[in-house]
């Protein structure tokens, strides 16, 4: 049987996440030790001025992040990362007209995240940390759930899956259940194959080859491999030079039915998507 679509408004706080086309969704890292830009956002200025121009770039989204979770990353405290995070959030709801989108597992900062504005939680742990379902449910605000095995620090240790594909849709059945289980509705849901936790580089691209698959939720999917090791390691790039090989991907993401793409690099993946949109919008000529 066909799945339903997803539906194309996404209510996230006091604004509407348009998703009958595709979104950008701009990183925005408060960490001193992210793999691509740590310690570059971290002061208030600096952050707004980044965020702001993400947003006249075209980004629908700004995911603040106080947390790395890059391969081998250390946990900090929630009430450390509650400090990043939460004057930023506060700063970028008050000065500019974008969704806030906040990075996090901690029950804490999704709480008052949520209080502070912020319009989306986007969880690479997937609501499993203890009491995250439960303030996620509190929150009324729509949750990303990113399959990931183990955790940042020992993921990519030795990743091993007897059949990926079947083992990644499990994991969002699972997930969507407990999701439901606890008030969070189906369609409050969005959906990430959480590309480079806890997987090869053929996981990688096995997984973002076969990612129409995951239509079968009939949940919007996000897709984030911008700067990631697995364009590095298919191209031989270091992560400033991985540029082409992420916009590649992001078009192929769109072409597969991603409807969010999660990007450092937002001008020029707006670019992609309104190069595919003049296309598909094309009268035929005979």
């Amino acid at each position: 049987m066909t799945p339903a679509l997803h539906p194309t408004r996404l209510l996230c706080g006091n604004r509407v996440l348009d998703l009958s086309r595709p979104q950008v969704m701009g990183i925005l890292n408060v960490t001193p030790d992210s793999f691509s830009d740590g310690g570059r956002f971290h002061l208030r200025d600096s952050a707004l001025q980044h965020a702001a121009a993400m947003v006249a770039a075209g980004a629908s989204l700004i995911d603040v992040g106080g947390e790395s979770t890059r391969p081998g990353a250390l946990p900090v405290s929630p009430e450390q990362e509650l400090e990043r995070v939460a004057p930023i959030v506060e700063m970028l709801v008050a000065e500019l007209d974008v969704i806030v989108s906040v990075d996090t597992s901690s029950p804490i900062v999704m709480l008052e995240a949520a209080q502070l504005g912020a319009g989306l939680i986007n969880d690479v742990r997937a609501l499993r940390r203890d009491g995250a379902l439960a303030a996620a449910a509190a929150t009324g605000l729509p949750v990303c759930l990113m399959h990931m095995q183990g955790e940042p620090g020992d993921m990519q240790g030795n990743p091993q899956y007897a059949d990926l594909l079947a083992e990644v849709c499990a994991f969002f059945t699972q997930r969507l259940a407990a999701c439901v289980q606890v008030g969070i509705a189906q369609d409050r849901l969005i959906l990430d194959p959480g590309f480079g936790f806890a997987k090869t580089l053929q996981h990688n691209l096995s997984l973002f080859k076969h990612l129409p698959a995951l239509q079968v939720f009939a949940r919007p999917l996000l897709v984030g491999v911008s700067r990631k090791s697995m364009i590095g390691q298919a191209l031989g790039r270091d992560v400033d030079q991985r540029l082409a090989g992420g916009l590649a991907l992001a078009a192929l993401a769109v072409a597969k039915g991603a409807k969010i793409l999660r990007v450092h690099d937002v001008p020029e993946t707006v670019d992609v998507l309104r190069m595919i949109a003049a296309v598909e919008a094309a009268e035929y000529e005979g």
